[in-house]
């Protein structure tokens, strides 16, 4: 027999062993060894590479969700724009898209719970409209004064001064009556720290932009008429792109807390001859309340832009006012809400 001795591949993993005057013994028990070490290493889980980056979103990321019975390619772009619309900022979001007549749903983090602010107000306007139907009667004087102000002004005494009027119990009833099931009013005189989602606030725009058994058709008219004529200074949000040939109404909240940031949220409906459709955008995580706006703005824009792609003429991104800043409302010090 030769001195020397080769062993070609073990297993077909094994390097060439080449042993030169030692044992046979040797050079099996090598192999041996290897083959050992290699049954282990399948056995234990493996460790994820340091310079490895996700193909796509993590399973923890919130995905854009779009569908349509009519309009597949508008759902699959709306879908795809909005994801853009959203990407690099640091704002944590919450959107809703309703377009009937399109047959279009679009939906991100739509249960997700956000301190309302003052979007909070629609609910306080839908709640004394219904309280009047309950007792067959007109507004007041003093309601309809006050529902303008909280509503065109987003003034805080008069949500405060109805809020306490209406009374939790009612309030509650009047969630309860438009199925937001998911919303959770604030406590005490704490309107502006009502717990808000996005599908919830969809709920509310179709109470208020279809027949329902709800609100009468002059209670809903009043409302959008309201919610049409908000100050030019807070008209930001999800009116930016808006087709000019649209009626717009629109609430608007925004409000920092020292936990999360400014909250931005804004939610709004848009009708016209050819139908309606409406756009939920809730925020927090904002460093500024300029940050956030444009952060809403931004998504807004490319939903109208899908969902309008003949509009000539559309509402421009909003302008900074002297008024961004300055907090909706106060809120006592309190532990930090998400």
């Amino acid at each position: 027999m030769a001195s020397d001795t080769k062993c070609g591949e073990v297993d077909g993993n094994m390097p060439e062993l080449v042993s030169r005057g030692g044992s046979r013994r040797r050079l099996l028990a090598t192999a041996a060894a290897a083959l050992l070490g290699s049954f282990i290493a399948l056995l234990a889980p493996a460790a994820p590479a340091a310079s490895a980056s996700p193909a796509g979103p993590s399973l923890t990321t919130p995905v854009v969700a779009c569908t349509s019975t009519t309009h597949a390619a508008v759902a699959a772009a709306l879908a795809r724009d909005i994801q853009a619309a959203r990407r690099g900022r640091a704002s944590t979001v919450a959107v809703w898209v309703d377009a009937p007549s399109a047959g279009i749903t679009c939906s991100l983090s739509g249960s997700a719970h956000f301190d309302s602010a003052s979007i909070v107000k629609v609910i306080i306007l839908g709640a004394t409209l219904r309280k009047a139907l309950d007792q067959h009667r007109f507004l007041t004087s003093s309601e309809t004064t006050l529902l303008r102000a909280m509503i065109t002004r987003s003034d805080n005494s008069a949500a405060s001064t109805l809020w306490a009027r209406l009374g939790h119990s009612y309030l509650q009833h009047f969630l309860n009556l438009a199925g937001m099931r998911q919303t959770v009013l604030g406590s005490g005189g704490l309107w502006g720290l009502t717990q808000a989602t996005a599908h919830d606030e969809m709920l509310l725009l179709r109470l208020l932009l279809t027949p329902n058994t709800v609100l009468s058709s002059s209670s809903r008219a009043y409302a959008l008429s309201l919610m049409a004529q908000v100050i030019s200074s807070q008209r930001w949000g999800v009116p930016a792109g808006a087709p000019r040939t649209v009626t717009v109404q629109v609430k608007n909240g925004w409000l920092p807390r020292a936990t999360h940031g400014w909250r931005i949220n804004s939610i709004g409906g848009f009708t016209s001859a050819k139908g309606w459709y409406s756009i939920v955008v809730l925020s927090m995580d904002n460093p500024t309340m300029s940050y956030g706006i444009t952060t809403v703005e931004a998504i807004a824009r490319v939903i109208h832009r899908d969902l309008n792609p003949a509009a000539q003429a559309v509402v421009p991104m909003s302008r900074p006012s002297p008024a961004w800043g300055t907090p909706d409302e106060q809120i006592p010090a309190l532990p930090g809400t998400p």
